[in-house]
């Protein structure tokens, strides 16, 4: 039986693919994930799978292959880029005589050297014993053969194997009540957030999009930032200051492709402050080729946990990367709801570029720009100085013969709204002259 080594940072990647040749990004993002866990690389390998192998997931030829690389490099670890099943783990350290990390466990691996907070220490530790459970069952079977039938040779492996199983129950068991409890703390606090009325933003996107450095910006905050993935997993929480409120803004996990199950399960409590949110502020990194396939990806995991249905504004950051790219806001288009057609705000959180337009943009969507002034309306407007009542913005009311002379005030998206029904012309004269131009061009 092959024994596992606690060394293991010279490691040398497997990328498995079907057919053609393994897409740069992925092969890309791997040689990072393997890096931010503390790796050095070795050497690459590809690995064309049409038909998994059930023992080995790679056929013979090419383990051949990777074990002459890894005696060639002096590799100890080899990273597959590929979730494995327990037997296929263990099969690979057999044949390589060396410790073999799937894709999962490397990612279970950096969240657990990132995590800092007490809930991230429990949720983490949660993922890593639910993803060695299965490796318990069938990973080390040999605690369960026993030795021969005679009186006294009798094992005691698959006793240990049992006790094994119930301590790892028993622990798994006891995260759990654990993270209950701190999600019922944690849900308390967001209630009282609730009860405040302050609006509620949330920062998601790929992991290494800059969002916490755009935290750090915004809040004046000292959020640990890097440029590595997964730099930070605790959710941090500020209130910030925009043009005519404040609000809460939380910065999240980041999303990856493939992301475990384990982590999406362990994490939900963390993406809460996701789900929970008002608005997301969906973090792209402009300068990135894939960014349109990094919107699906992180699309896709914030359907899973719940969150992908809730407005977004899309936050098109580190343009300071882009030769001859300007902070700028692209309003959406009546298509909204699909991708391409969001609203996007184009900035440099790490050179404060665009900052301003974000803000702007954000008071807009959260609805706490205003339009206060005065507001005179003809006989004929009856039906809209009775919805300013019902949505109680009149501060003031004077009748004559032309009408109504009103002092409204009232947030500037409700304002918009209503200035783009056939009788709330008379509303547009309280918009300033961006908001008029917007109004124009969108043809309302």
């Amino acid at each position: 039986m092959f024994e596992r080594s606690r060394k293991g940072e010279h490691a040398l990647l497997i990328q498995p693919h079907a057919g053609g040749a393994a897409p740069e990004d992925v092969l890309e993002e791997f040689a990072d994930l393997a890096r931010s866990a503390g790796a050095s690389i070795a050497a690459t390998l590809t690995a064309r799978i049409d038909r998994p192998n059930p023992a080995t997931l790679i056929g013979s030829g090419k383990l051949e292959e990777v074990k002459a690389a890894a005696e060639a490099t002096g590799a100890d670890l080899i990273l597959v880029n590929h979730q494995l099943t327990p037997v296929q783990e263990r099969n690979l350290e057999r044949a390589l005589q060396r410790r073999v990390v799937d894709r999962t466990g490397l990612i279970l691996d950096i969240f657990a050297q990132r995590a800092r907070s007490h809930e991230g220490k429990l949720q983490v530790e949660l993922a890593q014993l639910k993803h060695m459970a299965t490796r318990l069952v069938r990973g080390w079977t040999h605690l369960e053969r026993q030795r021969g039938g005679s009186i006294g040779l009798r094992g005691p492996g698959e006793t240990q194997l049992e006790t094994d199983r119930r301590l790892l129950q028993k622990r798994l068991e006891q995260l759990q009540k654990r993270l209950d409890k701190v999600e019922v703390q944690h849900a308390q606090m967001r209630r009282a957030r609730v009860r405040s009325e302050l609006p509620r933003v949330a920062l998601v996107g790929y992991t290494n999009a800059g969002k916490s450095t755009l935290f750090n910006t915004l809040t004046g905050a000292g959020a640990y930032a890097a440029d590595q993935l997964f730099a930070t997993l605790d959710p941090t929480v500020r209130r910030i200051s925009l043009p005519g409120g404040s609000v809460v803004l939380a910065d999240t996990v980041g999303f990856v492709r493939d992301l475990p199950h384990e982590l999406v399960a362990a994490f939900r409590s963390t993406l809460s402050e996701a789900r929970e949110a008002d608005l997301l502020l969906h973090v792209v990194d402009a300068a990135d080729p894939h960014r349109e396939e990094r919107i699906a990806q992180v699309d896709a995991v914030l359907a899973e946990v719940g969150a992908g249905e809730l407005p977004q504004l899309l936050v098109f950051n580190k343009i300071d990367r882009i030769e001859g790219a300007q902070p700028r806001h692209d309003h959406a288009s009546s298509a909204a709801d699909e991708p391409g057609h969001r609203e996007r705000v184009w900035i440099s959180a790490r050179d404060g570029l665009g900052l301003d337009l974000l803000q702007d943009a954000l008071a807009r969507r959260l609805d706490l720009q205003r339009a206060a002034g005065e507001l005179r309306l003809p006989p004929s407007a009856g039906r809209l100085r009775s919805h300013l009542h019902a949505l109680g913005a009149v501060r003031g009311e004077h009748a004559d013969e032309h009408g109504w002379l009103l002092q409204v005030d009232l947030p500037r998206g409700e304002a918009e709204r209503l200035a783009a029904r056939a009788d709330g012309a008379p509303l547009r004269a309280l918009l300033p002259e961006p908001a008029r131009e917007e109004w124009e061009t969108d043809g309302r």
